[in-house]
């Protein structure tokens, strides 16, 4: 009873559900300087991020080593 609820269920939905159609009437309508703003917005984020992931390397490498000195003193010391 429960696969025949399901299958009619599903056939139900599917036939019920209709596809949305979007009809684009808006044209991109914006000249060479809104393109040139979005440009340098996105250079400047670019060339934010350069130094911001250099430091995060910094900052993962200085962990990475200072475990392993930690490792190593501990060892050396049993």
């Amino acid at each position: 009873m429960k696969k025949l609820n399901l299958s009619l269920t599903t056939l139900a939905l599917c036939l019920a559900a209709t596809p949305a159609f979007a009809a684009s009437t808006k044209v991109y309508n914006s000249g060479i300087l809104v393109l040139v703003f979005i440009g340098f917005c996105a250079l400047v984020v670019v060339a934010q991020m350069i130094p911001a992931i250099i430091t995060l390397f910094g900052i993962i490498k200085g962990a990475v080593t200072a475990r392993k000195q930690e490792t190593a003193e501990a060892k050396a010391v049993e």
